[in-house]
């Protein structure tokens, strides 16, 4: 085998390079991408900004929580409605508008974890701890949600919200 048989292929390196890191990076999915990459929607209502997790589907999603500098941010609930009726909802933690971690209620039950590759709980082999976390703060977000109708002298709702509160956290044991 010769020199040039060995190092021939240097010369394409320049191009064959960014081509693999571009790869690389496109296949970790929305996790590692940037806020630019993520498909935003906004609250009809208060017009705050935010990703919801795929599994909650397309469609009107409404934020109850803070909305810091026009983003959905910390502990809150994202709920798809259709009409009159109450889709599936994300309980959790929110960051300049992108899902952290928490719990989306489904009705065939729960996706729990971390937000990656645009869901949550899309891992398949979740971290224990992580989706305890999970759910604790999920809990702790549908207690926020409870509260905010508690002060709208909602009481249904606040019962509602509460009651699921401790549903979420009774997954943990």
């Amino acid at each position: 085998m010769t020199t040039r048989s060995v190092f021939g292929g240097m010369g394409r390196l320049p191009v064959i390079a960014p081509v693999a890191l571009a790869t690389v990076l496109c296949s970790h999915g929305s996790a590692g991408a940037a806020p630019g990459d993520l498909q935003w929607t906004q609250d009809p209502g208060s017009h705050c900004t935010f990703v919801a997790p795929v599994s909650l589907t397309s469609g009107p999603t409404f934020w109850i929580g803070a909305c810091v500098d026009g983003k959905a941010s910390g502990e809150g609930m994202l709920r798809r409605r259709d009409g009159d009726k109450a889709g599936a909802a994300f309980f959790g933690r929110m960051k300049d508008g992108v899902p952290e971690i928490g719990v989306v209620d489904l009705s065939e039950g729960y996706r729990a974890g971390s937000f990656s590759d645009g869901d949550i709980g899309g891992q398949t082999e979740s971290d224990p701890q992580n989706r305890i976390d999970a759910f604790r703060i999920a809990a702790e977000a549908a207690r926020l949600v409870g509260a905010k109708y508690a002060a709208e002298k909602n009481a249904g709702s606040a019962r509602l919200y509460e009651e699921l509160a401790k549903t979420l956290e009774l997954q943990t044991d």
